[in-house]
């Protein structure tokens, strides 16, 4: 039996060893991500008297300014970063496939009506329409609800973390769906399918959406690592998750607050920065064996 494109795919995917390694170690980081915080003896949120303590035995990654567990902290600020760039990705994917499969299937007017759109959001500056968008919806919250309900103002920042970045997202996605739409929507099996007269949706979620699963997942594994990045870089500017919840964003900048020529808390940063730097080399390494197992030129 003839094995389908998308089976040779995952075939040679299970031959590329960087892109399984990788993949192991993401799922490791995931699942120390949720279980470390629940059973570490240390709590992430709250201090002790173990102010800037080394790495040690009790303290693996070291302890804080406030004398939390650093390495509790850490894998709680994963687990928080990592959320962030699956839901980011997850906003990203769904609008920029629908975005990019309708204007590459009605194609025409709408087509360049739609495209334009996305050249007009691609010459605004990414982070500062993501920076404008959180302090401008965070503003009317406070405004609206500051009085009323004070404890949602943290979880609407998080909330308004997820759209801005996912916002941000889904143009290229739009761009890479339109174009392989634009390819596929002449070939012989989707004029067969018009001329059987099947509906627009149906040609396109079973006809079309099943050939761009492909490259839509390759792409999706390369925007979780921008995602994350964009996050740790808001989290540093103050405008992400607000202390005393925790990213590794958040804690490169609790660690970067600490640096002095007096006393070097190297673990302050090192470790925070150790687990960004191995979780976003491990997403590139599995997109990029991904993309290389997609490649319809490897068949």
């Amino acid at each position: 039996m003839t094995a389908s494109p998308n089976q040779r795919a995952w075939m040679r995917l299970r031959k590329n060893r960087p892109a399984m390694a990788s993949a192991f170690f993401l799922a490791l980081i995931v699942v120390a991500a949720w279980v470390v915080p629940l059973i570490s003896p240390h709590d992430a949120l709250h201090g002790s008297d173990a102010q800037f303590s080394p790495p040690g035995g009790q303290h693996w990654f070291g302890t804080d300014v406030h004398g939390r567990d650093l390495f509790t902290r850490v894998f709680a600020g994963t687990r928080v970063s990592l959320l962030v760039g699956a839901v980011g990705a997850a906003v990203s994917l769904v609008i920029g496939v629908c975005w990019g499969m309708v204007a590459g299937y009605v194609g025409r007017r709408l087509d360049g009506l739609m495209m334009r759109i996305v050249d007009v959001l691609y010459a605004l500056p990414s982070i500062v329409f993501v920076i404008v968008l959180i302090t401008t919806l965070e503003g009317l919250v406070k405004r609206w609800l500051g009085a009323v309900a004070p404890g949602f103002i943290p979880m609407a920042r998080m909330l308004f973390l997820f759209v801005g970045l996912g916002a941000v997202s889904w143009l290229t996605m739009a761009r890479i769906v339109r174009g392989q739409v634009l390819a596929l929507r002449s070939r012989p099996f989707v004029l067969a399918s018009q001329s059987l007269g099947a509906g627009h949706l149906r040609i396109l979620f079973r006809h079309i959406l099943p050939n761009v699963v492909g490259i839509v997942i390759v792409y999706l594994t390369l925007t979780v690592p921008a995602i994350i990045l964009y996050e740790s870089f808001l989290s540093y500017l103050g405008l992400g998750i607000q202390p005393p919840a925790a990213s590794l964003g958040t804690l490169l900048a609790e660690g970067a607050s600490q640096i002095n020529p007096i006393r070097v808390l190297w673990w302050l940063i090192a470790c925070p920065g150790l687990v960004l730097g191995l979780t976003l080399l491990a997403l590139n390494f599995l997109g990029d064996g991904l993309r290389d197992a997609f490649d319809p030129r490897t068949d």
